[in-house]
């Protein structure tokens, strides 16, 4: 089980490339209601736009260039399953091991812009890490899975990669997906030493709220629960059913993710669209389709309801040292400090003026700012 790391390039994937620029120039766009925005998801007008620039402006073997400027591994870690990951080591003697996870519909882009500032800070008093990225189970160029995989198994793999990096203790750093995981592995491995948090993701067993702050709260992410993750209930059971129709149209797979980032993004003050370059949008969408990986990203969501949800067990507690970093617009944003204090060990709270789901890229000087003085802490 397990075994060394090999070195790894990204491929262009011409011909699959080539592929999508075909199925994209073919789409036929259709009727919207009027003024329709994004109330009935993906809006026509930036579909329109995204396409456009995909077809014209967009430069597929120059985003792979700058991804490939980075040093990228794939390790088994399993009998059969490798993983891939962005291995940054610091030149600094005291760095300490960070293995940072994305989830979806991200990818490890979601860090390209901090990647190296995270190994070479640029003020030599702030900490310094050996970045471990790993892309998920299923996703870009991990292998896929045989079957569904639970964000408990992820964590336990994730556990491995470690190790069979050279390190024995590490810093856990998650979001979306990333905070579920990082939830097991804080109550599952001897080898984490702190989490840093930016999603509600693990919660605690009992969530019954206690007071008016609390409540308030719940009644809110019971609307979330309705008007936004219906996807989650499609993905978490039907998601063969739903990949039969994404396999097949790259714009339909621009739409469903583009949304997502327009959805859980903090768009206050700013047009009523995604808050993101086109350029970025793309590289994150073309990650999926040129790997043909959408299928396998939506399997996580059927293993965690296989594994038995996303609740602590009862009588348990993640104990090693957890920060939070609150940004206000993500669709897993977090409870009052009382509610999480019942499942995490809570030693850094922050709770940001803006951001949202996807923080290391939306606000990368408020996430890096947090997860530095975090570690610093320790």
């Amino acid at each position: 089980m397990g075994g060394a790391a090999q070195p790894f390039t990204i491929p262009e994937q011409a011909e699959e490339a080539a592929w999508i620029r075909r199925r994209v120039e073919d789409f036929r766009f259709f009727e919207e209601p009027d003024e329709a925005g994004w109330r009935y998801g993906a809006n026509r007008a930036y579909l329109e736009r995204l396409r456009d620039h995909w077809l014209t402006g967009y430069d597929w073997p120059a985003a792979v260039a700058d991804l490939n400027r980075l040093p990228h591994i794939r390790v088994p870690v399993d009998d059969d399953l490798t993983l891939h990951a962005v291995h940054l080591r610091s030149s600094r003697t005291d760095a300490r091991p960070l293995l940072i996870s994305h989830g979806w519909p991200g990818s490890i882009y979601e860090f390209n812009a901090i990647f190296e500032r995270l190994a070479e800070p640029e003020d030599p008093a702030q900490p310094a890490f050996h970045v471990v990225a790993p892309s998920l189970p299923g996703y870009a160029w991990s292998d896929k899975p045989a079957a569904p995989l639970g964000p408990r198994k992820v964590a336990a793999l994730f556990d491995r990669l470690m190790p069979a990096l050279g390190y024995e203790r590490y810093v856990y750093q998650g979001g979306d997906w990333g905070s579920v995981i990082g939830g097991w592995v804080g109550l599952d491995s001897a080898r984490v030493e702190a989490l840093h948090l930016n999603g509600y993701g693990l919660r605690a067993h009992d969530m019954t709220p206690r007071s008016d702050a609390e409540t308030k709260w719940m009644a809110w992410a019971q609307d979330v629960r309705t008007q936004e993750t219906a996807y989650l209930q499609l993905q978490g059971t039907k998601p063969q059913s739903l990949a039969y129709a994404m396999m097949d149209s790259p714009m339909g797979v621009a739409a469903w993710l583009s949304e997502k980032f327009h959805g859980w993004s903090d768009r206050r003050g700013a047009a009523d669209e995604p808050p993101y370059p086109l350029d970025d949008m793309l590289t994150n969408i073309m990650i999926y389709l040129t790997t043909r990986s959408f299928h396998t990203s939506t399997w996580l969501y059927r293993g965690m309801f296989e594994e038995g949800g996303f609740s602590i067990p009862e009588g348990r507690r993640v104990e090693v040292p957890t920060g939070i970093a609150a940004f206000p617009e993500d669709l897993l944003a977090f409870p009052p400090r009382t509610m999480v204090e019942r499942g995490y060990n809570v030693v850094h709270w922050t709770d940001m003026a803006e951001g949202g789901h996807f923080a290391s890229l939306e606000r990368p000087e408020l996430f890096l700012s947090d997860l530095r003085d975090f570690v610093a802490g320790l």
